[in-house]
């Protein structure tokens, strides 16, 4: 009787893995944000997959990148969209399911400026824990990206990369419990512009930003600034990128798509200027289309708006 051979298999490497949020997102595009208690006829509605990190997933892999995602989902129909969006996109996807739970949702208003609001709702079930990562899943990658939000699995997945010698890239647009101890493990700290300050208690940026760095380490702290751009320092210098002037239909997705942007050029090897302006130009033409990931476009379009288009003016600069 012949033995029978046992074949181990394991991830193959892939040059970023994702572990963060998804969302099934329903846009209403109505002509302005309703007043209280009035009526607004809406122009259309949008079912859509979106989500922090999986949106930024999903752009590298769109721009060439070989691509791994680690999220829940609930045992819905979004479950399924989310499920096809991966498989069509070359995605290597490991979603784990949570039983008799919807997947995360959001309800966003996207008036006729462009501008967003969103209400959402994320069931308790849907949190993703630590024993159901795969360390082989982190430490297979050229880099992590994370948005900390299931605080505790992402530590672990971040704590894995720091010993593997990966980059850790987060997007934080919140202080959820225990974001301090992800932070000291995160080499590349991008938040939304509120954060640094809530996180130091100060009121400037500049200082906010450099007291991050000086307390968490890492090589980058950065905050984004909407249509500003973003501000960055490195521990020698601030970096300053403007935002692009583009014709906005909605700002979903918008500091998803920089921070697939700026992960790309990291793994390209640019230059940390080259890295924020690509990441800016991304971002900016996402949001000519409508939803997360709607606007995504090739490497080429996003450099062709380097080289031929506009900024936004801004008071930052590189000065000081």
């Amino acid at each position: 009787m012949m033995a029978q051979k046992i074949v181990m298999t394991t991830p193959s490497q892939v040059d970023v893995v994702g572990v963060g949020l998804n969302a099934t997102d329903t846009l209403i595009l109505v002509p302005h944000y309703p007043a209280l208690g009035s009526k607004v006829e809406f122009h259309s509605v949008h079912i859509l997959p979106g989500g922090q990190v999986a949106t930024a997933i999903a752009a590298c892999q769109q721009w060439g990148l070989r691509t791994r995602y680690v999220g829940k989902v609930g045992d819905d129909g979004a479950a399924a969209i989310h499920r096809a969006e991966f498989e069509r996109l070359g995605v290597e996807a490991h979603l784990m399911t949570a039983m008799g739970c919807a997947s995360q949702q959001a309800v966003i208003l996207v008036d006729d400026a462009g501008e967003r609001t969103v209400l959402w709702k994320r069931d308790n079930r849907l949190t993703l824990r630590p024993e159901e990562l795969r360390r082989e899943w982190i430490t297979d990658a050229r880099a992590l990206h994370v948005d900390g939000h299931d605080t505790a699995a992402a530590v672990v997945a971040a704590g894995w990369a720091r010993e593997a010698g990966v980059p850790v890239v987060a997007d934080l647009d919140d202080l959820y419990p225990g974001i301090e101890a992800l932070i000291e493990k995160v080499d590349y700290l991008i938040t939304s512009r509120d954060i640094p300050g809530r996180l130091t208690g100060g009121t400037d940026l500049r200082r906010s930003l450099q007291m991050l760095r000086s307390k968490f380490g890492g090589h980058l702290a950065a905050a984004t600034l909407g249509h500003e751009g973003v501000l960055a320092w490195d521990g020698a210098r601030f970096h300053y990128a403007p935002a692009f002037r583009v014709n906005p239909v909605d700002t979903t997705g918008a500091g998803d798509i920089f921070h697939a942007g700026f992960i790309y050029g990291l793994l390209q090897g640019w230059a940390l200027p080259r890295q924020l302006e690509f990441a800016c130009a991304a971002a900016a033409l996402n949001c000519t289309a409508f939803g997360a990931r709607g606007g995504i476009q090739t490497v080429e379009d996003i450099e062709a708006l380097i080289a031929t288009g506009v900024h936004h003016a801004s008071a930052f600069d590189t000065a000081s």
